[in-house]
């Protein structure tokens, strides 16, 4: 059965130094920090590496982060894995739950989630079962 989960999120990226090779390619690196509110009542932390173009809006990421808290009663912790791209501003999202990276009452986690920025506010929808 699928289930869904939605709510808000906040995020703090922060730059970290790239080796040389990622710096001469044009890859950044950042880690990040979530907490998310809502039927996922949970915090992460993980590490992006991105690359932006010459043409404006268009950029791809590559990110994990492993998530630790409640996700509607069942407590645990599970890795999304992060592989979106923008194309001229319009957004191409695939973030799904690492196979078996869930623990606890997580054990066993599929799903995939989808990101929305709405008037500057971090949005979250995950399907999971």
């Amino acid at each position: 059965m699928i289930r869904k989960a939605t709510g808000s999120f906040t995020v703090k990226l922060e730059l970290q130094p790239a080796s040389a090779q990622a710096e001469a390619a044009g890859i950044g690196r950042r880690t990040l920090d979530k907490r998310f509110l809502g039927d996922l009542d949970a915090v992460s932390s993980g590490e992006m590496l991105a690359v932006m173009t010459g043409v404006e809006g268009s950029m791809a990421y590559v990110a994990f982060e492993k998530v630790t808290g409640l996700l509607a009663v069942r407590n645990g912790s599970f890795v999304l894995r992060h592989a979106s791209q923008m194309i001229r501003g319009k957004p191409f999202q695939s973030i799904r739950v690492v196979p078996d990276s869930g623990t606890d009452a997580l054990l066993g986690l599929e799903g995939e989630m989808q990101i929305e920025i709405r008037d500057g506010e971090h949005l979250y929808h995950f399907e999971y079962n």
